[in-house]
C-alpha cells in the first residue's frame, strides 16, 4: 500500500534530504585514486552522525537477505552496479565509482545516489555517467501529479535506449517514508498512462541504474549485483515528492 505523506511529514523528509544532500556534498569530492574504498565508507558514517543523522543502510535487513547489511554505505565500482560492499579494493585510475548513501532523520528516510569518475575515464564511460544522471532528471520532471508512474520509467528508459545504454535488469526506485523500502516499485522503464498514478504526498527514490552493454545482471554470494557481460554501469538516486506544483528534489545538493 503507498502511503501518502502529510506536508508535515514532507518537512520533516525535506530537512532528512538537506542532511543527506550536505554528506554527499562533502563526500564527492573525497574519493581519490589510490583510497580503499572502506576510507569512503568510514568518512560517510562520521559526517553523517555529524549532520545530526542515523546512517540508514547500518544494520538494515531487507526482506529475503541472510544477515543485516554491516555498512554505511553501498560502494560498487566499475561493473557491479549497486549493493557493492565497501572494501580494501584500491580506487584506480579510471574507476567509475558509484556511493549509495541512505540517512534517517526524526525517523523519516532519505536515499540518494551519484557516479563518480575517478580521474581521467575513457570517453565512453563519460558519456554514460552524463546520460544517466540526465535520465534521473527526466524522470523527477515526469513525476507530476496526474501523471503515472509509467511515465517516469518512459523518461528515463527513452534517453537511456537513445543513447545506446541499456537501463539493467530487475533492479527500481520505490517508495519511502518511516521505511527505507515502502511501495511502490518505480521501474526505469514503462509506458505513458501505466501503472499508479501520481497524487500529492507521494515520496519517492528514483534512480536509474545503466548499462554500456547488455541489460542483463547477477547477483553475487555477497548480494551485489553486476553486469553479466562485464561492462560499465552508472547509477544515479533522488528522494523527490510529488506536490501539486510540481516534483520536489527533496535531497537536493
Amino acid at each position: 500500500m503507498i502511503k501518502i505523506k502529510t506536508e508535515a511529514e514532507i518537512k520533516i523528509m525535506r530537512e532528512a534530504g538537506k542532511r543527506l544532500a550536505s554528506v554527499m556534498e562533502e563526500l564527492k569530492v573525497f574519493p581519490k585514486v589510490g583510497m580503499a574504498t572502506l576510507d569512503v565508507n568510514e568518512l560517510a558514517e562520521k559526517l553523517i552522525i555529524k549532520n545530526g543523522g542515523v546512517p540508514a543502510f547500518l544494520g538494515y535487513k531487507p526482506y529475503g537477505a541472510a544477515s543485516p547489511y554491516p555498512f554505511t554505505t553501498c560502494i560498487s565500482v566499475n561493473s557491479t552496479v549497486v549493493h557493492g560492499l565497501p572494501s580494501e579494493y584500491i580506487l584506480q585510475e579510471g574507476d567509475l565509482l558509484k556511493i549509495d548513501l541512505g540517512l534517517i532523520y526524526e525517523k523519516y528516510y532519505s536515499d540518494m545516489a551519484m557516479t563518480l569518475p575517478l580521474g581521467e575515464i575513457s570517453p565512453e564511460a563519460r558519456r554514460l555517467v552524463g546520460i544517466t544522471e540526465e535520465a534521473l532528471y527526466l524522470g523527477i520532471k515526469a513525476a507530476q501529479a496526474g501523471n503515472h508512474l509509467g511515465d517516469i520509467g518512459f523518461a528515463i528508459h527513452s534517453r537511456v535506449k537513445s543513447a545506446g545504454f541499456s537501463i539493467v535488469d530487475g533492479l527500481t526506485g520505490h517508495g519511502i517514508g518511516t521505511k527505507l523500502h515502502e511501495d511502490p516499485y518505480v521501474y526505469n522503464f514503462g509506458k505513458p498512462g501505466d501503472g499508479e498514478r501520481l497524487v500529492p504526498g507521494m515520496v519517492l527514490a528514483i534512480e536509474p541504474m545503466t548499462a554500456v552493454g547488455k541489460r542483463a545482471v547477477t547477483q553475487l554470494d555477497d548480494d551485489s549485483f553486476v553486469t553479466a557481460d562485464d561492462s560499465l554501469s552508472a547509477h544515479f538516486e533522488h528522494t523527490i515528492a510529488i506536490t501539486e506544483g510540481g516534483p520536489i528534489i527533496l535531497t537536493k545538493m
